[in-house]
């Protein structure tokens, strides 16, 4: 039987199988070389180097989230299906998608899913600071959800602000991530902290109320 020609694919592949067994610190060109059984030179011939790799892992397990959005919805449950479809894709691989969340990704893949929570969420209503806080409030919510569901933690994480760099994108092909790109490329930790605070102490502050409203009707109702 032939063997299959060394590609790219088979060498993300390799690299995401590695990563979901042994983490994401296990990886190296020398450790994905060796489950694939070529020489170590022979990968950059696809692959320029460990980076572009890590890179690779980021876009395909992106490219693999299945988006069933229905534009005619209403902006709550297309956001409700944008955050499942990404839980999901984590559970079928949790230590590379955690590596998704701390690489600066510049491709098609990797920018498709913010060009998505963003035109929902601008098609709401909402001005571009806040729409760029709220979806940075959700990617928080989904991170920290999925570190106490799969127990692993980001890896490779950069120091610096988490931002989402829009340098030099298709603005036909990302019209709002292109249109935001300021907003995408600062951070405000503190700012953005208290935003977040804030709109979940109102959420609860609402679910109160409407608690002593169901309450309420389930007493005039026994009456």
């Amino acid at each position: 039987m032939a063997t299959e020609p060394l590609s790219r694919g088979r060498i993300v592949t390799a690299a995401i199988g590695l990563i979901e067994r042994e983490g994401a610190d296990a990886i190296s060109m020398r450790r994905v070389a060796a489950e694939l059984g070529v020489g170590v030179m022979s990968l950059y011939n696809h692959v320029p180097g460990k980076d572009a790799l890590l890179n690779g892992v980021a876009e395909t397990v992106l490219s693999q989230v299945e988006f069933t959005d229905d534009p005619d919805a209403h902006w709550t449950d297309r956001v409700r299906g944008q955050a499942r479809a990404f839980r999901q894709i984590a559970h079928h691989y949790p230590r590379s998608t955690m590596l998704v969340v701390s690489r600066q990704l510049h491709s098609t893949a990797g920018l498709l899913p913010v060009e998505r929570a963003l035109a929902t969420l601008r098609g709401a209503g909402f001005d571009g600071a806040d729409t760029v806080r709220m979806l940075r409030m959700f990617i928080a919510y989904i991170v920290g959800s999925l570190l106490r569901e799969v127990g692993v933690t980001p890896t490779f994480a950069p120091a610096q602000t988490r931002t989402i760099s829009a340098d030099g994108v298709d603005p036909a092909l990302f019209p709002e991530v292109s249109s935001l790109a300021s907003l995408l490329g600062e951070c405000d930790h503190e700012e953005e902290f208290e935003f977040g605070l804030d709109l979940l102490i109102k959420a609860i502050e609402a679910y109160a109320v409407q608690g002593e409203g169901r309450r309420e009707g389930r007493k005039e109702g026994t009456r």
